[in-house]
């Protein structure tokens, strides 16, 4: 593995993000410093800096867990420090009960961390008062506080049409699957391009993981926000549409690995198959018309098209060499059928 890929990300965070981060930094620590007197407020900095997540949801998480992680970092510091004193080795039992604790109370990795961050910060620093406890727990939930009234006040951010265009790659590249399908049924195909075909279909799989990871971000962007009225249908009309296409995808790479499996020369004038490549690039058009109908917050209205897709075939029996084939593409196109004429009442 390289050491750059470590420690570099595949894509920079929003430069918005940024400046949320260092605004609610430095408030947190100049509102801090004068409402608490004493040490630099070190503690409402790192908190103010930590809540500013992406969504409001996970900032609010992020607020909860460093609180709570320093309300109890402090008190096992503290504690130890006024029974013990300041020696060298407080801090070492202070670190190993500050990881015990959480441990046995099962809390998140990263409560567990603050908690034994937030000790040693405060041994470290050499004060264990109780007024001084109070007063790092007090600073704390402040930059928390000011780390979530920053996001919010900052527009916060949501992910509702990254989501669209994940959900719009998976239709269009579904739509072109099965039009490529069609093509390698009426026209005579190679061995490495009947394999082409295979290895190509076979990327939709992973291109529906990334469209449901981007809609469950998404959905986490809309938690707590007070823009997420505005998103919620156009959020929920994806989900609808990667919930259609997720089936089809299915049934395109079973009807694609049918003719990889038993693929003849013969297909190609074969009567049934031309008629099933006709209503595969019919079923690729009513695809598109379904990305087309998405709502989508800004855009154009939806497209209101009537479907091309016919009912299922009624067949004659194909030929023997081919009748495996043939009779698996028409079970997945009336699958796909019926897939389709579910969103399309």
């Amino acid at each position: 593995m390289r050491l750059t890929s470590a420690i570099r990300a595949p894509r920079r965070a929003p430069l918005l993000q940024v400046a949320k981060s260092a605004i609610a930094t430095v408030a947190a620590w100049l509102v801090a410093g004068w409402l608490i007197q004493g040490p630099p407020p070190v503690f409402a900095a790192i908190a103010a800096l930590l809540v500013v997540q992406p969504s409001l949801n996970q900032s609010f998480a992020k607020a909860i867990e460093r609180s709570v992680g320093v309300i109890v970092g402090v008190a096992i510091a503290s504690g130890l420090g006024m029974v013990f004193g300041d020696a060298t080795w407080v801090v070492l039992v202070a670190i190993i009960v500050a990881l015990i604790v959480p441990w046995a109370a099962r809390v998140t990795a990263g409560t567990a961390n603050q908690v034994a961050i937030s000790a040693v910060l405060v041994l470290a620093l050499g004060a264990t008062t109780p007024d001084y406890a109070v007063d790092r727990i007090l600073e704390t939930i402040i930059g928390a506080i000011i780390g979530m009234v920053v996001h919010i006040v900052m527009v916060p951010p949501v992910a509702v049409t990254p989501a669209h265009e994940a959900v719009d790659r998976v239709g269009e590249e579904l739509a072109r699957s099965l039009e490529r399908l069609a093509d390698a049924l009426t026209t005579q195909q190679t061995r490495p391009q009947i394999e082409e075909l295979m290895l190509t279909v076979r990327l939709l799989r992973p291109m529906v993981v990334d469209a449901d990871e981007a809609i469950a971000t998404a959905r986490d962007s809309l938690s707590l926000n007070p823009r997420a009225r505005r998103y919620r249908r156009e959020l929920g009309e994806v989900e609808q549409l990667l919930a259609l296409f997720g089936p089809i995808v299915t049934q395109t790479i079973g009807m694609t690995r049918a003719v990889y499996d038993h693929y003849d020369a013969s297909l190609a004038t074969e009567p049934a198959v031309l008629a099933i490549a006709d209503q595969l690039r019919r079923a690729a058009h009513d695809i598109r018309l379904d990305l087309r109908r998405a709502p989508r917050s800004g855009g154009a209205e939806p497209t209101a098209t009537i479907p091309a897709l016919t009912a299922p075939l009624q067949l004659t029996a194909p030929s023997a060499t081919n009748w495996i084939v043939v009779g698996s593409l028409m079970e997945d196109l009336r699958r796909i059928h019926d897939q389709l004429s579910e969103g399309n009442p």
